[in-house]
């Protein structure tokens, strides 16, 4: 929507019927002007989605990408199943780990409960660099039961699109794809890095793709600087 016809954020605000119980005026004025300013961030974050959605095509994908999963061999053309757009999430648990990133575990958790949603419109897929039997024996220990996680065979996917460091670590990578009219093209790619990330900030993406960071932003205590989530709290 042209945001020239949009009614302003700071008229929508004062019209906001919502009152707390015992809540002060000194609260309230400050509620309606954060409620102005998180109705502009709503349409910022429409119009980067639109802008996102309007990127020209990518580049072909031309490496031969060998994967292992649940049904044994495939590439990626074969990642995407019958739909036509593949998000694919570099999964950090790579063979020299003992166990994988709870970073990435805490976001996966939460994927692995709307996989089965997401795969009715895009086919999903955690590509990590342990073997697959490795792999399914970790999603049965998590208890996950749609998330679709695959093997990088030989860690060509993994080299080409970012998912290791120059020192062979892991990386955590979120990719986009899409095939159209028979040819795999990339579409997106998370490019926020230690780079783009502002002072006392980690890197991260915007959204951010974790329901974790989102609920804690909406405490007073924040998600802090340095606390992250482990693999268990025994």
């Amino acid at each position: 929507m042209d945001a020239k016809t949009l009614i302003p954020a700071a008229e929508l605000a004062r019209a906001n019927p919502v009152r707390i119980p015992n809540e002060s005026a000194e609260y309230r004025a400050a509620r309606t002007a954060l409620l102005a300013e998180e109705i502009e961030l709503r349409r910022r974050i429409e119009s980067v989605a639109a802008q996102r959605r309007a990127l020209p095509p990518g580049g072909p994908v031309t490496g031969d990408y060998r994967f292992e999963g649940p049904d044994g061999p495939t590439d990626l053309a074969g990642l995407f199943g019958d739909k036509q757009t593949l998000v694919v999430y570099s999964y950090m648990f790579g063979p020299q780990r003992e166990r994988p990133c709870p970073m990435c575990t805490n976001l996966l958790d939460a994927w692995d409960s709307n996989a089965a949603d997401i795969g009715q419109r895009a086919a999903l897929a955690v590509v990590a660099r342990s073997p697959f039997a490795r792999l399914a024996d970790w999603k049965r220990e998590r208890g996950w039961c749609d998330l679709p996680l695959y093997s990088d065979l030989d860690g060509a996917y993994s080299r080409d699109y970012l998912a290791i460091g120059p020192d062979g670590s892991d990386l955590p990578a979120l990719h986009v794809f899409t095939r159209r009219d028979g040819t795999i093209r990339h579409f997106w790619a998370e490019e926020m890095t230690g780079e783009t990330a502002d002072p006392g900030q980690d890197p991260r993406g915007a959204p951010d793709p974790s329901p974790l960071w989102m609920v804690l932003d909406c405490t007073p205590e924040g998600r802090g600087t340095d606390w992250y989530p482990k693999l268990s709290y025994d």
